[in-house]
């Protein structure tokens, strides 16, 4: 059963490890540890995507700044409690980490696919130049009863389509992760820069439940 499960969210990112570990939380007496990678893109931009990992994967007490790694796992999200609200925290749960001599060419080096569920009504719109854009968020179960809620965006014919997609329906999502800047509003006088993580989708299946 849980084998299944783990198919339905599938990542895997190669880039380069671009800060030191901070612990995140134990479970049953094993430590997770979070840390960023970077990962470029085919333009010159790059993604900073969190990773998840366990001490029992890597060396926490290392500094891997400037390696390069390929990381395999599942984008987990969880929420978190802050200024009255919860807050979507989303990273990439580790299950393999393999250390590389460098940057590898040519390689797909952010590669994710997801299959679950709609479960809010998609948000579409165009962009003042005329871009069609659709905003998805998907449920997908983990074992033990529990899913991850992952924010997709959709762009052109994809966006069309979504945008037609209904609560419950069945979606099979395959793109990359990206990670974007906004400035969040904290009271009048203040705001502060924050990283939104999404799935860009390149391709996507839907049945209607």
């Amino acid at each position: 059963m849980s084998d299944k499960v783990i198919e339905n969210n599938q990542v895997s990112v190669i880039g380069e490890i671009v800060s030191e570990f901070t612990f995140s939380h134990e479970v049953f007496g094993e430590g997770f540890y979070m840390m960023d990678v970077l990962v470029r893109r085919l333009s010159d931009s790059a993604d900073i995507i969190p990773v998840m990992i366990s001490e029992r994967l890597i060396n926490v007490e290392e500094d891997y700044t400037g390696e390069y790694i390929r990381v395999a796992g599942q984008f987990r999200s969880y929420n978190r409690h802050e200024e009255k609200k919860n807050r979507l925290v989303l990273s990439v749960f580790a299950r393999e980490v393999e250390f590389l001599e460098d940057e590898v060419e040519n390689a797909k080096t952010n590669q994710i696919y997801l299959d679950g569920y709609i479960c809010k009504t998609p948000v579409y719109r165009k962009t003042p130049l005329g871009r069609e854009i659709a905003d998805l968020l998907i449920a997908v179960n983990r074992p033990y009863g529990k899913s991850d809620y992952i924010p997709c965006i959709c762009w052109g014919r994809n966006a069309r389509f979504a945008s037609g997609f209904e609560v419950g329906g069945h979606a099979q999502i395959w793109g990359r992760i990206q990670s974007r800047e906004y400035v969040k509003k904290i009271d009048e006088e203040e705001s502060e820069k924050r990283i939104a993580y999404e799935v860009s989708v390149s391709k996507l299946d839907y049945e209607e439940n």
